[in-house]
Protein backbone atom coordinates (compact mmCIF):
# COMPACT_ATOMS: atom_id res chain seq x y z
CA UNK A 1 0.00 0.00 0.00
CA UNK A 2 2.74 2.70 1.04
CA UNK A 3 4.66 1.24 -2.02
CA UNK A 4 1.47 2.10 -4.20
CA UNK A 5 1.05 5.44 -3.03
CA UNK A 6 4.73 6.78 -3.09
CA UNK A 7 4.95 5.07 -7.05
CA UNK A 8 1.49 7.27 -7.83
CA UNK A 9 3.02 10.40 -5.87
CA UNK A 10 5.80 9.88 -7.66
CA UNK A 11 3.60 9.52 -10.93
CA UNK A 12 2.39 13.09 -10.62
CA UNK A 13 5.06 14.85 -9.55
CA UNK A 14 7.57 14.00 -12.53
CA UNK A 15 4.54 14.00 -15.46
CA UNK A 16 3.59 17.73 -13.63
CA UNK A 17 6.88 18.74 -14.22
CA UNK A 18 7.03 17.02 -18.01
CA UNK A 19 3.66 18.67 -18.74
CA UNK A 20 4.64 22.00 -17.61
CA UNK A 21 8.10 22.25 -18.19
CA UNK A 22 8.97 20.36 -21.58
CA UNK A 23 5.30 19.85 -22.88
CA UNK A 24 3.88 23.25 -22.72
CA UNK A 25 5.73 24.62 -25.08
CA UNK A 26 7.09 21.34 -27.00
CA UNK A 27 3.51 20.14 -27.94
CA UNK A 28 2.80 23.33 -29.98
CA UNK A 29 6.05 23.30 -31.71
CA UNK A 30 5.75 19.31 -32.65
CA UNK A 31 2.21 19.94 -33.38
CA UNK A 32 2.88 22.36 -36.32
CA UNK A 33 5.16 20.26 -37.55
CA UNK A 34 2.56 17.70 -38.08
CA UNK A 35 -0.29 19.29 -39.94
CA UNK A 36 2.56 20.79 -41.87
CA UNK A 37 3.92 17.01 -42.68
CA UNK A 38 0.57 16.03 -43.68
CA UNK A 39 -3.38 16.39 -42.97
CA UNK A 40 -5.24 15.12 -40.44
CA UNK A 41 -5.30 15.33 -36.23
CA UNK A 42 -2.30 16.13 -34.09
CA UNK A 43 -2.89 13.24 -31.66
CA UNK A 44 -3.53 9.93 -32.33
CA UNK A 45 -5.60 8.05 -29.13
CA UNK A 46 -5.85 4.32 -29.61
CA UNK A 47 -7.67 1.66 -26.79
CA UNK A 48 -4.93 -0.31 -25.05
CA UNK A 49 -5.56 -2.81 -22.31
CA UNK A 50 -4.47 -1.50 -18.99
CA UNK A 51 -4.44 -2.41 -14.92
CA UNK A 52 -6.75 -5.26 -14.40
CA UNK A 53 -7.93 -5.61 -18.23
CA UNK A 54 -9.34 -2.54 -18.22
CA UNK A 55 -9.05 -0.28 -21.48
CA UNK A 56 -8.19 3.26 -21.81
CA UNK A 57 -7.26 5.77 -24.39
CA UNK A 58 -3.37 6.02 -24.95
CA UNK A 59 -2.38 8.94 -26.34
CA UNK A 60 0.45 8.97 -28.93
CA UNK A 61 1.40 11.78 -31.36
CA UNK A 62 0.18 11.00 -35.28
CA UNK A 63 3.26 9.64 -37.31
CA UNK A 64 1.11 8.67 -39.92
CA UNK A 65 -0.51 9.43 -42.45
CA UNK A 66 -4.74 9.10 -42.15
CA UNK A 67 -5.65 5.60 -42.65
CA UNK A 68 -8.21 2.80 -41.52
CA UNK A 69 -5.41 0.23 -41.02
CA UNK A 70 -3.68 2.36 -38.31
CA UNK A 71 -4.58 -0.64 -35.53
CA UNK A 72 -2.31 -2.69 -37.87
CA UNK A 73 1.51 -2.54 -36.69
CA UNK A 74 3.99 -0.71 -39.29
CA UNK A 75 6.71 -3.09 -40.74
CA UNK A 76 9.92 -1.66 -42.45
CA UNK A 77 9.36 0.60 -45.29
CA UNK A 78 5.22 0.96 -44.28
CA UNK A 79 4.17 3.98 -46.67
CA UNK A 80 1.73 4.80 -44.12
CA UNK A 81 4.55 6.27 -41.77
CA UNK A 82 4.89 10.21 -42.52
CA UNK A 83 8.56 11.39 -42.94
CA UNK A 84 8.03 13.37 -39.80
CA UNK A 85 6.85 10.54 -38.25
CA UNK A 86 9.45 8.45 -39.01
CA UNK A 87 11.57 10.71 -37.04
CA UNK A 88 9.31 10.92 -34.28
CA UNK A 89 9.22 7.22 -33.87
CA UNK A 90 12.99 6.84 -34.29
CA UNK A 91 13.38 9.40 -31.51
CA UNK A 92 10.30 8.08 -29.53
CA UNK A 93 8.53 11.83 -29.14
CA UNK A 94 5.57 10.02 -30.82
CA UNK A 95 4.99 8.72 -27.11
CA UNK A 96 5.18 12.15 -25.23
CA UNK A 97 1.67 12.76 -24.61
CA UNK A 98 1.50 9.52 -22.51
CA UNK A 99 2.71 11.98 -20.00
CA UNK A 100 -0.55 13.06 -19.57
CA UNK A 101 -2.00 9.28 -19.18
CA UNK A 102 0.28 9.17 -16.61
CA UNK A 103 -1.00 12.34 -14.66
CA UNK A 104 -4.46 11.47 -15.65
CA UNK A 105 -3.78 7.66 -13.79
CA UNK A 106 -3.99 5.57 -16.26
CA UNK A 107 -0.50 4.72 -17.02
CA UNK A 108 1.92 4.85 -14.76
CA UNK A 109 6.44 6.25 -15.76
CA UNK A 110 7.18 2.68 -15.35
CA UNK A 111 5.39 -0.57 -16.24
CA UNK A 112 4.92 -3.30 -18.61
CA UNK A 113 4.11 -1.21 -22.38
CA UNK A 114 0.06 -1.44 -22.53
CA UNK A 115 -0.64 -3.83 -25.80
CA UNK A 116 -3.62 -3.52 -27.85
CA UNK A 117 -6.87 -5.74 -27.51
CA UNK A 118 -6.15 -7.67 -30.34
CA UNK A 119 -2.07 -8.41 -29.83
CA UNK A 120 -3.00 -9.47 -26.37
CA UNK A 121 -5.41 -12.31 -27.66
CA UNK A 122 -2.45 -12.89 -30.09
CA UNK A 123 0.07 -13.42 -27.44
CA UNK A 124 -2.07 -15.37 -24.93
CA UNK A 125 -1.07 -18.15 -28.02
CA UNK A 126 2.60 -18.05 -27.22
CA UNK A 127 2.46 -17.13 -23.46
CA UNK A 128 0.70 -18.56 -20.58
CA UNK A 129 -1.13 -16.21 -18.13
CA UNK A 130 -0.32 -13.41 -20.29
CA UNK A 131 -2.80 -11.50 -17.96
CA UNK A 132 0.06 -11.19 -15.01
CA UNK A 133 0.95 -7.92 -17.26
CA UNK A 134 -2.10 -6.53 -16.07
CA UNK A 135 -1.55 -6.34 -12.59
CA UNK A 136 0.13 -3.18 -12.61
CA UNK A 137 -0.55 -0.24 -14.41
CA UNK A 138 0.94 -0.03 -18.14
CA UNK A 139 4.33 1.96 -18.35
CA UNK A 140 6.04 4.87 -21.11
CA UNK A 141 9.04 2.64 -20.47
CA UNK A 142 9.44 -0.68 -18.62
CA UNK A 143 12.12 -3.04 -17.30
CA UNK A 144 12.21 -4.70 -20.47
CA UNK A 145 12.11 -1.86 -22.67
CA UNK A 146 15.03 -0.67 -20.49
CA UNK A 147 16.50 -3.74 -22.19
CA UNK A 148 16.40 -3.03 -25.76
CA UNK A 149 13.40 -4.91 -25.56
CA UNK A 150 11.46 -2.29 -27.21
CA UNK A 151 9.37 -1.63 -31.09
CA UNK A 152 6.93 -3.88 -32.52
CA UNK A 153 7.26 -7.35 -31.22
CA UNK A 154 8.34 -9.78 -34.22
CA UNK A 155 9.28 -13.28 -33.03
CA UNK A 156 8.36 -15.40 -30.42
CA UNK A 157 11.57 -15.49 -28.61
CA UNK A 158 11.31 -11.43 -28.41
CA UNK A 159 8.20 -11.52 -26.89
CA UNK A 160 8.99 -14.07 -23.88
CA UNK A 161 11.77 -12.05 -22.96
CA UNK A 162 9.57 -9.03 -23.03
CA UNK A 163 7.16 -10.97 -20.87
CA UNK A 164 10.01 -12.63 -18.78
CA UNK A 165 11.20 -8.86 -17.56
CA UNK A 166 7.83 -7.44 -17.29
CA UNK A 167 6.93 -10.47 -14.76
CA UNK A 168 10.09 -10.28 -12.94
CA UNK A 169 9.35 -6.60 -12.68
CA UNK A 170 5.75 -6.63 -11.15
CA UNK A 171 7.54 -9.55 -8.81
CA UNK A 172 9.99 -7.29 -7.58
CA UNK A 173 9.41 -3.73 -8.88
CA UNK A 174 9.95 -0.63 -6.29
CA UNK A 175 10.39 3.14 -6.67
CA UNK A 176 14.29 2.16 -6.80
CA UNK A 177 14.24 0.11 -9.45
CA UNK A 178 11.69 2.50 -11.41
CA UNK A 179 14.63 5.28 -11.34
CA UNK A 180 17.19 2.67 -12.93
CA UNK A 181 15.13 2.24 -15.26
CA UNK A 182 14.23 5.53 -16.06
CA UNK A 183 17.90 6.15 -16.54
CA UNK A 184 18.53 3.20 -18.63
CA UNK A 185 16.20 4.53 -21.19
CA UNK A 186 17.46 7.81 -20.89
CA UNK A 187 20.17 6.34 -22.02
CA UNK A 188 19.18 4.15 -24.35
CA UNK A 189 17.45 7.60 -26.16
CA UNK A 190 20.70 9.25 -26.54
CA UNK A 191 21.64 9.39 -30.11
CA UNK A 192 25.55 8.36 -29.49
CA UNK A 193 24.28 4.99 -27.61
CA UNK A 194 21.97 3.91 -30.42
CA UNK A 195 25.09 4.46 -32.57
CA UNK A 196 27.43 2.31 -30.67
CA UNK A 197 24.35 -0.18 -30.44
CA UNK A 198 24.14 -0.32 -34.41
CA UNK A 199 28.25 -0.32 -35.02
CA UNK A 200 28.25 -3.62 -32.63
CA UNK A 201 25.93 -5.09 -34.89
Amino acid sequence: MVMAIAKRAFDLFVSTLVILGVLSWLLPVLAWLIRRDSPGPVFFVQKRVGKEGKLFSCFKLRSMVVNSNAGQHPVAGDGRITPLGSWLRLSHLDELPQFFNVFLGSMSLVGPRPYMPADCLRFAQWVPDTGRREKVKPGITGLAQSRGLHGNVCDRNTLLQRYYWDEYYIRHGNLLMDLGILWSTFLNLLPRRRLMRIVRV
